[in-house]
């Protein structure tokens, strides 16, 4: 009876950290940059917006929520683990443009979801449970459709299946866009966003201010066709290559959570 006992303690734990694994395969930006993209948010807020999401969190920000989305993943509860996990990326083969018709899976993916979580956030009768949990995906969603690789080609899984070496440690292409470049700056998330936020001019925000999925989307995969590597040991000189595009979506997922939230809310 002892040793069964043991081993029903011990199952949720290897079941959690099984599940933390495999969820990482699909986590854009990693921590770090969806802090960023919330952080810079909250600058871009308009008065209303900041105080429907005060309402709901009082003693939270945006980039304390942002990460939400992806910790929960290792909860193994079948909305976590089946329901809502192919709405952090969209599919787009090489040579098509977008469409739910064509690419979305049956349970959804970003943009399905965005939408369903945008209008629970108009509905006047959803409970503030509800609310919160469309805010946490809506700007996560947001974050990870200026990802690249989570605009995926269908091909292998939005780079998890390109192995590399990044700066002589194993990884894979889309890690290293997750993370790896904007880990190995060690810089932390308020340094990221206060450096970032300092050098978008006005104009760039107006010209940034879009609400339309489909255009990040098309954005991200303009990016996409040229990040894949010609070697597989990447360092120094791919994170120089591609570290301005990095920055620039960063930026542009700050400015646009705070747009589409200032629209919806």
């Amino acid at each position: 009876m002892y040793a069964n006992n043991k081993m029903v303690r011990f199952l949720p734990l290897c079941l959690i950290t099984i599940l933390a694994t495999h969820s990482s395969l699909v986590m854009a930006w990693g921590q770090t940059g969806h802090r960023v993209t919330g952080e810079i948010a909250e600058m871009y807020l308009d008065t209303k917006t900041r105080a429907k999401i005060n309402a709901l969190y009082p003693n939270k920000s945006l980039a304390e929520i942002s990460t939400h989305a992806d910790e929960m993943r290792s909860n193994p509860a079948e909305f976590w683990q089946k329901t809502s996990t192919p709405w952090h990326w969209v599919t787009v083969p090489q040579g098509s443009d977008y469409s739910v018709d064509k690419h979305a899976p049956s349970n959804g993916d970003a943009v399905t979801a965005l939408n369903q979580f945008t209008a629970t956030l108009k509905n006047v009768q959803a409970s503030d449970d509800e609310k919160r949990l469309a805010l946490h995906f809506i700007v996560h969603i947001i974050g990870d459709l200026h990802q690249p690789l989570h605009a995926g080609n269908g091909t292998d899984k939005g780079g998890n299946d390109v192995k590399v070496e990044f700066f002589w440690e194993d990884s894979n292409l889309h890690r290293v866009w997750d993370s790896g470049i904007i880990d190995s700056k060690k810089l932390s998330y308020t340094e990221w966003s206060k450096w970032l936020s300092q050098k978008i001019t006005p104009e760039m925000a107006d010209n940034w201010r879009n609400a339309d999925p489909k255009v990040w989307i098309k954005e991200s995969i303009l990016l996409r066709d040229g990040v894949y590597p010609l070697k597989t040991k990447l360092s120094w000189e791919y994170s120089y290559q591609h570290l301005p595009a990095v920055k620039q979506r960063l930026q542009q997922a700050g400015v646009r959570i705070a747009t589409y939230l200032n629209e919806v809310m």
